[in-house]
């Protein structure tokens, strides 16, 4: 299992004014953590709850018909490509990013074991959209459109694109080549793909976009690519018992929620930073932004008060950002929390050459770059301490299938157990969805008449 270290978030390490007495606080919130863990899990079947997610790791169904049809796709196409945004992406770029072999699509096809490269157009930017259209064989590309509503006005208008692109080069087997991930019953996407005869797979009922990376949104871009997603629901089902533990003093879940929780309440680090110290996990921080922002920055409570609340996630990388952030990290505002990631085993083990032994860098010798990664992890820990900076360290034994299962999920359950301590609707959106509206309006979809027009007046005033 990963583990938790939260010891420099303790006013013995840092001081009174920046930390927390954590074995006080732990047991001062223990019955109310136990009654969040306890409701959360007693709620998570019920309809309307939007807690799905947290039976994603059991849908043995989901998995079968997935891994049936990457098996029968297998060695059709040499690229996949992802059409997706926000919570239909980040999620499957994360675990890609981190479980594939470095530098994936530049390999050969005997280097990837016969799968194929994986492209994520996760953004509409039309220079980018259009480079990739260029290099990519559509006869040899099989596209997956994810969008639940099938209304996403990124993720529709590239599917547009694409598929007029590939009606026109293949004729009426573009079919073959699209498979949709979307609502079951109902949204355009839906109708769209039963009426053109595609490969359909399920978004579930009442599991919001940024929960979705172990529903179908990513397991079948996972198994496409050859990831091995029994390990994956291995790694969720184990986390998932240990998560139901209503102890505090048990439960990393329910102690990140509650330290950075309090960090931002009582201390005013209003800011978390995710950083691991690993480049494979660099796309994990672009989720959990997501995760986080979205889930807890809300205007009002559960009573309806305006309340405003929502710590900032920023995202950093170590050891890159040591050399770019830190600095500001150590001597500026104190009002961060910063979590770390550290990779205990490495795939590889690379050793530093002794060469250069009579200079300045001959200490390296011998070394390898895996002691070198995780002495910055642990000196950069040290070094905010020295400084009152609280931070925590979240250890995973090594980047694999099972432990970045473990993690997502753990992290998924750390935002809703916030979410309750801040007494908010972890699993709506409403700010993002007026400027959807207003994209709609501008781009002349049939009933935002007025709002376009309403629109477009602020527009020339701003």
């Amino acid at each position: 299992m990963i583990s938790l270290n939260y010891g420099n978030v303790n006013s013995i390490v840092i001081g009174e004014e920046n930390g927390l007495n954590i074995e006080q606080e732990f047991l001062e919130y223990k019955e109310t953590i136990s009654n969040i863990i306890a409701d959360l899990n007693q709620r998570k079947d019920k309809l309307g709850q939007w807690l799905q997610w947290m039976n994603l790791g059991y849908s043995e169904e989901t998995v079968w018909y997935v891994k049936e049809f990457a098996s029968m796709v297998k060695d059709r196409f040499d690229n996949v490509l992802i059409l997706g945004i926000g919570g239909s992406a980040l999620g499957g770029i994360a675990v890609t990013e981190a479980l594939l072999k470095p530098y994936w699509n530049l390999l050969t096809k005997e280097q990837r074991n016969g799968y194929p490269r994986i492209f994520f157009l996760d953004n509409i930017d039309p220079d980018s959209m259009t480079g990739l259209l260029q290099i990519l064989d559509l006869n040899k590309t099989l596209v997956n459109v994810i969008t639940k509503s099938g209304s996403t006005a990124e993720t529709m208008s590239q599917y547009m694109i694409i598929k007029d692109l590939m009606e026109k080069e293949l004729g009426d087997d573009y079919r073959k080549n699209i498979v949709a991930t979307t609502d079951q019953r109902i949204g355009v996407l839906r109708q769209l793909a039963d009426q053109e005869g595609y490969k359909t797979f399920v978004v579930p009922d009442d599991v919001g976009g940024r929960f979705s990376v172990f529903s179908a949104v990513g397991l079948l871009p996972f198994a496409l690519v050859g990831l091995d997603i029994d390990r994956i629901m291995s790694g969720i089902k184990d986390m998932d018992l240990a998560l139901k533990n209503t102890d505090i003093f048990e439960n990393i879940a329910a102690q990140g929620a509650l330290i950075n929780y309090l960090m931002d309440t009582k201390k005013g680090k209003n800011i978390s930073v995710m950083m691991p110290y690993s480049s494979r996990l660099k796309y994990i921080s672009d989720w959990f932004v997501q995760l986080w922002a979205e889930s807890l920055g809300k205007e009002v409570n559960k009573n309806g008060e305006k309340v405003n609340v929502g710590p900032t996630p920023v995202k950093a990388l170590g050891a890159t950002d040591q050399h770019s952030q830190i600095q500001l990290y150590n001597e500026g505002p104190n009002n961060k929390l910063i979590t770390f990631i550290r990779v205990n085993n490495f795939d590889n083990s690379l050793e530093i050459p002794r060469i250069f032994e009579y200079t300045g860098i001959g200490y390296l010798g011998g070394k390898t770059v895996n002691d070198l990664i995780n002495a910055e992890a642990d000196s950069t820990r040290v070094a905010l301490a020295d400084y009152n900076r609280p931070t925590m360290t979240i250890n995973i034994d090594r980047v694999d299938e099972y432990n970045i299962a473990q993690l997502l999920y753990m992290l998924e359950v750390q935002t809703a157990i916030a979410g309750e301590l801040y007494n908010i609707d972890t699993f709506n959106q409403p700010g993002v969805e007026q400027a959807k509206n207003y994209t709609y309006a501008l781009m002349g979809r049939a009933g935002y008449e007025d709002s376009a027009q309403n629109l477009k007046s602020k527009m020339i005033t701003a």
